[in-house]
């Protein structure tokens, strides 16, 4: 005898994705990426330093205002657990496929794998800790202006300063914990500076705008609909 499982027709609609299930998926994606790509250090002209996930960690913590702005600081803050865990897991089995048998003519890769994945546990532990800490102050932070703010404009205020508080606990974290050791101390403020302010110039530039926009689609698409508050 086979048993199906009940449908539920206003929930399950093919092509028809929750919008939070969307921004969290996003959000995981984005994070994991900046960890993978923070094991490649960029030099500008020679004077300064820093890592190439500083490019698409704006971008998560654009949809972490996203999150927080839309379903409030408690669904922000069970997306960015899970982000964590999410993170975890990947730690778990890259390193295990470090480990794994390969067959001979493969050695080249083998070396080129475990190069790149045997310090990423390093950048994502640190980049773990830095992003618990920086993301919740961020979301926390955003709620709290908007409680003030009472009316619910300005948005942009709320997606900068948030960011601004939440990337100085974040990037001071990351640096130090991910490079101490393997990069000259001078070099870690020099990262830490350039890091900040790329970062702050990304979500101010690119960040902001596309969280009015996501915000502005989501809250029309979905008016009155209790996918978003």
């Amino acid at each position: 005898m086979q048993y199906k499982v009940p449908e539920h027709p206003s929930k399950n609609r093919i092509g028809d994705f929750s919008p939070l299930v969307v921004v969290s998926a996003v959000l995981v994606m984005l994070y994991t990426t900046a960890n993978i790509m923070a094991v490649k250090v960029i030099s500008i002209a020679g004077i300064s330093l820093f890592d190439a996930g500083t490019i698409t960690f704006p971008l998560a913590y654009m949809f972490g205002d996203v999150l927080a702005e839309i379903w409030g600081y408690k669904i922000a803050k069970k997306v960015i657990i899970l982000t964590f865990f999410c993170n975890l897991l990947m730690i778990i089995f890259l390193s295990i496929g470090i480990y794994l048998p390969y067959p001979e003519y493969m050695q080249p890769t083998q070396e080129a794998y475990a190069a790149i994945f045997t310090y990423v546990p390093r950048i994502v532990f640190s980049s773990l800790l830095a992003f618990l800490s920086g993301e919740l102050v961020n979301a926390k932070v955003l709620v709290k202006i908007k409680e003030r703010q009472k009316d619910g404009r300005y948005l942009w205020v709320r997606t900068i300063f948030s960011s601004v508080v939440g990337y100085l606990f974040d990037t001071v974290l990351f640096v130090i914990l991910a490079f101490w050791g393997t990069v000259p101390a001078k070099d870690i403020l020099s990262m830490i500076a350039v890091q900040y302010v790329a970062k702050t110039v990304i979500e101010a530039c690119l960040g902001t705008p596309l969280a009015y926009s996501l915000i502005y689609y989501l809250r029309k698409k979905y008016a009155g609909s209790d996918q978003i508050q």
